[in-house]
């Protein structure tokens, strides 16, 4: 198997690179994201490889990380997930964007992804909850914040406070995090007024 690829680009296509290797030109296919993390034509680029064996066919995937490889092969283990909706994920946010929506269980994110809809986002973010926090950078306070609201037992001063920084036009996942470290400053009992204007600071940083 191929697990990586040093050589010059060739040509580029819509969802493709050609990397002349010695003389070999290697067809990989990327996210758009990788493709424009490319140089131009002529010029040497690395691309992490996975490859792909069919009955019929031999596809090379390519990427400009190895953490953005492993990603790929998470969302393939989605079912109903195949390599052209796992690009298009990739193409759409970045590696930790996608860990940080998993985590927060940010359905809408995911399924800003051409393609992808309301359920299969939610199957993405269902099969891959356990694994994302090996990938991401969320804060686990931000987690269990979004955990309790999720199952409706958050105080009421909290989920007040998220969802009226969310009226203001913040994220669920800016507004869970921003006062997650609203309640670090302020403590647990914090007032719903007490959160939100620390969340608003916090936010303005």
């Amino acid at each position: 198997m191929i697990g990586k690829l040093k050589g010059i680009i060739d040509s580029y296509g819509d969802d493709w690179v050609i990397l002349d290797v010695q003389g070999v030109g290697y067809q990989v296919f990327c996210s758009s994201r990788t493709l424009q993390s490319l140089p131009q034509a002529g010029e040497a680029s690395v691309l992490a490889i996975e490859t792909h064996v069919r009955e019929t066919e031999i596809k090379l995937f390519g990427f400009s990380s190895d953490l953005e490889r492993e990603w790929f092969r998470l969302l393939m283990t989605v079912q109903g997930v195949g390599a052209k909706v796992a690009l298009a994920v990739l193409s759409t946010l970045k590696a930790s964007d996608l860990a940080n929506a998993i985590a927060l269980q940010d359905k809408a994110m995911v399924a800003r992804t051409p393609g992808v809809g309301p359920k299969v986002a939610q199957r993405i973010i269902a099969e891959l909850r356990d694994k994302a926090p090996a990938f991401g950078t969320v804060d686990p306070a931000v987690v269990e914040l979004q955990d309790k609201m999720s199952t409706d037992v958050a105080a009421r001063p909290v989920a007040d406070a998220v969802s009226a920084l969310c009226n203001l036009g913040y994220s669920q996942p800016q507004a869970s995090a921003a006062v997650a470290a609203a309640m670090r400053d302020a403590g647990d009992d914090a007032g719903t007024e007490t959160l939100i204007r620390l969340g608003l600071k916090e936010l303005s940083k």
